[in-house]
């Protein structure tokens, strides 16, 4: 019986103490929080209210019902999902060779080459944009190499079209995809390939079911970053794709500069919040997120 007392009184006390442990830790969660209310959670609410008004301030789904109604906003979203998937399959290929390459090296030989990687971030978008314009345009240094080569005899359609903002996109999203990726292989255990050689997997074996498979997570990771990077895309499009290329930052660009459309704007953005949503969550139900990033570990 005694021992009975003496168990309910401290029961309480761990109770107190877990209560008071899970207080502590909100407490410490209180800024990060608030940081992610203030940046995140308020902008995507006031977003979603404003798409709610139409030109006249009448509260409704009027912005909604012309986004179904007129087919260039269609177009426009089918555009921007197109062009953020063909970026990031370029992206995929071309940087999983370089991040394939650079986890070969040595981390000296692979920290100097990384530079190279990392230079981009040191110069604005909107330079980086010119310059493929100055290259990629009729008169510009591809197509005056070209036909002075005699590759091809006369310019070449490179800028002011799709090819011209791919290109763009690639180049200023290429890193994003290389950095995860590079840090996904680098973190792959040597012992894993020396088991499979040892068992009598040949290199291309061992590459596509050790090697790949380790490399899945940052490769997904890096691919996930640039889709959702180009979503958002504006600059670029807007540069080499010289109005006959319009994404969704155009359209609504466009829909407040040009017509001062604050509601049409919101609610295009909203779609595009919701879609991109939606197709991240279908791609984890695919992918299997947790057999990824947690399978390599059982």
């Amino acid at each position: 019986m005694t021992g009975d007392a003496d168990a309910a009184p401290n029961a309480a006390g761990l109770r107190r103490d877990a209560a008071l442990e899970r207080a502590l830790l909100f407490g410490l969660s209180v800024p990060a929080l608030a940081l992610v209310t203030a940046t995140m959670v308020l902008p995507v609410g006031w977003l979603f209210w404003l798409s709610l008004f139409d030109d006249d301030g009448q509260f409704g789904l009027e912005n909604y019902r012309r986004l179904i109604q007129q087919p260039s906003y269609g177009r426009i979203l089918l555009a921007t999902f197109e062009i953020s998937a063909l970026t990031t399959l370029i992206c995929a290929v071309f940087g999983y060779l370089l991040a394939y390459l650079l986890a070969q090296l040595s981390r000296r030989r692979a920290a100097i080459l990384m530079i190279g990687v990392l230079m981009p971030f040191w110069t604005s978008i909107l330079v980086r944009t010119y310059a493929w314009l100055v290259l990629l345009q009729r008169d510009g240094l591809i197509n005056a190499w070209g036909m002075q080569l005699g590759l091809w005899r006369q310019p070449l359609a490179l800028a002011y079209n799709l090819t011209g903002t791919v290109i763009g996109l690639v180049h200023i999203m290429l890193p994003f995809l290389v950095l995860p990726l590079y840090g996904s292989m680098r973190a792959i255990d040597r012992d894993c390939l020396r088991a499979a050689a040892s068992l009598g997997a040949n290199p291309v074996a061992t590459f596509w079911r050790v090697y790949f498979p380790l490399s899945q997570p940052g490769l997904f990771a890096g691919a996930v970053i640039v889709f959702i990077l180009c979503l958002g895309a504006y600059v670029t499009p807007a540069v080499l794709g010289g109005g006959k290329v319009i994404m969704t930052a155009n359209a609504v660009a466009s829909d407040i500069e040009l017509f001062f459309n604050w509601g049409a704007a919101s609610a295009l953005g909203v779609v595009l919040l919701l879609l991109t949503a939606i197709l991240l969550y279908a791609a984890s139900r695919m992918v299997r997120l947790d057999r990824i990033f947690g399978g390599h570990g059982s």
